[in-house]
């Protein structure tokens, strides 16, 4: 009985056996197995250059890539405003060096000038000692009114010369002869009539107030060098106005000490200065007009 028992149990079992194996699906043979491996598909390779036209090209402060302007660029005329500048700026070296040379002197003149003292004859004396302050002064005058003379003729289109540093030298020399044919006039006039003290207290008075015209002068020479249009006529005219406020102002600031020397009428003083202040620049504007017009 055991032994029967034993036969149908490993019957059954290799029954078991041949129906699993029959339920596992085999190959085909025309079939090749591939390897249980996944593989994933590429990315497309983009370069560097690609990526850096990107971001370049949606810049938001340069286009980059947009369409060109055309722009036309005029050729720059020389001006003379470089030289301008340089003559400009030796001017300015030349004052900074008086000024800091004979700080004494530059103060005494503004005081004295100003009136804002009651020293007067005292300081006067004081600058009479001081020939070389008084001469580089009397030199920066004589530059700095042959520069602006030069530039107010440019401004009106008067030319002397075609050449604008020749023209400012004809300007200084006709400037400093007229100064000294003054000096030297006043000094015989005075020598003559016995009148050295009042003719000298007066070209004290006329130097004085070149000194300061040079000085005044020179912040408009910039403005009327450097600005064009409206701006460099409004420059201008304040300068004139300037110029003949100090003329004047030197007429009044020299009638009193004049008159304190010699008996003099208002009326007669005024006649000299028509006859050795204006009609001398008359004279020399009618000759330099007639020379333009040939």
């Amino acid at each position: 009985m055991l032994r029967i028992l034993l036969t149908l149990f490993c019957c059954f079992i290799f029954h078991s056996l041949i129906l699993s194996q029959d339920s596992i699906p085999q190959p085909r043979p025309d079939t090749v197995r591939v390897a249980d491996t996944v593989v994933k598909p590429a990315k497309p390779v983009v370069s560097i250059t690609e990526e850096f036209k990107k971001s370049m090209r949606g810049h938001p402060y340069f286009n980059f890539f947009g369409k060109p302007v055309v722009r036309v660029s005029i050729e720059r005329e020389d001006t003379r405003r470089d030289i301008f500048f340089y003559v400009l700026l030796g001017l300015f070296f030349y004052f900074a060096i008086v000024r800091l040379a004979f700080r004494k002197y530059i103060n005494n003149l503004f005081s004295i000038f100003l009136r804002i003292t009651l020293r007067q004859q005292q300081l006067r004396e004081q600058l009479l000692q001081s020939p070389l302050p008084s001469l580089m002064l009397n030199i920066f005058f004589l530059l700095i009114g042959g520069f602006y003379a030069s530039l107010l003729l440019d401004y009106y289109h008067y030319k002397v010369n075609p050449d604008f540093w020749i023209q400012t030298l004809y300007c200084t020399a006709i400037l400093a002869l007229i100064y000294l044919g003054k000096f030297v006039i006043l000094k015989f006039t005075g020598w003559v009539f016995g009148l050295s003290k009042a003719t000298d207290t007066y070209i004290f008075i006329v130097f004085l107030v070149n000194k300061m015209l040079g000085i005044f002068l020179l912040p408009f020479l910039v403005l009327i060098a450097f600005y064009t249009g409206q701006a460099q006529q409004v420059f201008v005219t304040l300068s004139l106005m300037l110029v003949v406020i100090l003329f004047v102002y030197r007429f009044i600031f020299s009638f009193g000490p004049v008159r304190a020397e010699i008996k003099v009428n208002p009326f007669h003083f005024f006649i000299y200065l028509c006859a050795f202040e204006i009609a001398p620049l008359l004279l020399i504007y009618k000759v330099l007009l007639s020379i333009l017009e040939t």
